[in-house]
């Protein structure tokens, strides 16, 4: 706009100075008149010339203004339309997360419908009620010798079969958030009548390696009601685990193996009648456990004058793990009328066994080594006029070398009689390599070894409790050898 009017501003300006050239110029004589009129008709042709100039620029003028309104407009048409567009895009966006939205509410929805609309689900057992087992078994052949030559005769152990460990159904029931109860059956294949292991009513009329008895090894080993009041805080009461043995058998991790050194030996038991009271502190960097138990083992309730106690303190603390316990008490021996008979017509009350427990160790994901130990007195002489002690150790270990693969081994030094036999030892190890085919299965080629020097009595054959207890001369030696598969299946 401005440029046009300047321009039609300077074509006025020159149409006025033409027109007025005549006005402005001087007078001139009569004479000049024709001239004069001649200019005037050459002065009026240019004014019409330039004012055909004027209005074809004028109209060239018009028509660019009209042109560049046409490009403004299309380009803020161009412009309205790309606004539009984001709009319509960010409105979709919108629409599509709302849609998303409602995609994820409707099941719910429809789940909170058909609650409000279905009948209230009656409350069953069953959804507050577990069901779990283990089983422990193995083929294997068993070796049995003294100084070097096979034993013979009824109390040989040599052989090869199958066998059946144990076998434990446990069920587990959670009445609210703080009561709960266990019940697990032990099932063994069963020999002998030793307190804490298979209990005979009838042993005097029975020996105490009755064959009669294989084939009835069906115990409660668990039966206790638990109130959790915190995690640092649990009572049980009934038979339940005891502190030590199954705490030293998580450590260990084989216990489908060979049980724990004092379980192996028979100064001690896993669980027992009585109050269990235990917790972890600290998020589990401390753990405890005490119980105030019969004392007879799982196996042979007692009720007795005098109770046993036994206890543990323990710690885990990245990776490592250490603990100690302690055991005192009468075995459930100490039953009303029970005395000692000692020379002269003498008698005195039963004796108390003491035993002390230590274990330490280092546990990762790719290995596990760790050791034991125990100190025992009296624990097999609560009943006789003679005192003893015991004392062993063991150290273990495992490498996981792949995913489901590992190798382990152990070694156990027992001296059973360091008061009336110190010269008799028993040395035992454990060697082999482990697959998990599956999670709930452990296969294990295993081989054992254990040996008995000078004057004593062996262990059962290994843990095979179809190999007799053997009793050795002075100077003698015995072995007892396996190799077979081992395994557990647990569910």
């Amino acid at each position: 706009m401005t440029s046009k009017f300047n321009l039609l501003a300077g074509a006025s300006v020159g149409i006025a100075m033409i027109a007025a050239g005549p006005a402005l110029a001087k007078p001139v004589k009569h004479t000049a008149k024709r001239h004069a009129a001649a200019r005037s008709n050459g002065t009026n042709a240019e004014i019409e010339a330039l004012k055909a100039q004027v209005e074809a620029l004028t109209a060239r003028l018009d028509a660019q203004e009209q042109n560049s309104a046409q490009a403004t407009a299309q380009i803020n048409q161009a412009q309205n339309t790309a606004a539009a567009a984001q709009a319509t895009a960010a409105q979709a966006q919108t629409t599509a997360a709302a849609a998303q939205t409602q995609a994820a509410e409707v099941p719910s929805q429809v789940k909170t419908q058909l609650a409000a609309q279905l009948p209230k689900e009656k409350f069953a057992w069953a959804n507050s009620t577990s069901i779990s087992g283990r089983m422990y078994f193995n083929f294997s052949n068993v070796t049995q010798k003294i100084d070097g030559k096979r034993t013979t005769g009824g109390t040989a152990g040599n052989g090869t079969g199958f066998d059946v460990k144990r076998m434990y159904i446990g069920i587990d029931h959670t009445f609210s958030p703080i009561f709960s109860g266990n019940v697990t059956m032990d099932i063994s294949n069963v020999v002998g009548s030793t307190s804490n292991y298979n209990f005979n009513a009838n042993s005097a009329a029975a020996p105490a390696n009755s064959t009669a008895l294989v084939g009835r090894g069906f115990y409660v080993k668990k039966a206790y009601l638990q109130a959790k009041l915190n995690p640092a805080f649990i009572i049980r009461a009934g038979a339940a685990d005891l502190p030590w043995v199954p705490w030293i058998e998580n450590q260990y991790g084989y216990r489908h193996i060979e049980n724990t050194l004092i379980d192996r030996t028979g100064y001690g038991t896993s669980a027992d009648w009585g109050i269990h009271v235990l917790g972890d502190l600290a998020g589990g960097l401390f753990s405890y456990q005490f119980s105030v138990i019969d004392g007879g083992g799982y196996r042979n309730v007692k009720v007795t004058k005098s109770v046993d106690f036994e206890g543990r303190v323990s710690t885990s603390y990245k990776g490592f793990f250490a603990g100690v316990g302690g055991y005192s008490g009468k075995l459930g021996n100490d039953t009303q009328g029970a005395v000692i008979a000692l020379p002269g017509g003498a008698t005195r009350d039963i004796r108390t066994a003491t035993r002390l427990d230590a274990a330490a160790g280092y546990k990762t994901k790719l290995f596990t080594i760790g050791g034991e130990y125990f100190h025992a007195k009296n624990y097999k002489n609560t009943n006789t006029v003679a005192t003893d002690k015991a004392d062993g150790w063991t150290v273990f270990g495992n490498v996981n070398f792949a995913k489901t693969w590992s190798v382990f081994g152990r070694y156990d030094h027992i001296t059973p009689n360091k008061t009336t036999n110190d010269d008799f030892k028993q040395h035992y190890f454990n060697a082999g390599i482990q697959w998990e085919p599956v999670k709930i299965v452990d296969l294990a080629l295993v081989y054992k070894r254990e040996v008995g020097t000078n004057d004593g009595l062996i262990s059962e054959a290994l843990g095979n409790q179809n190999a007799p207890s053997v009793t050795l001369l002075s100077g003698q030696r015995a072995t007892n050898s396996e190799i077979g598969l081992f395994g557990q299946l647990r569910f």
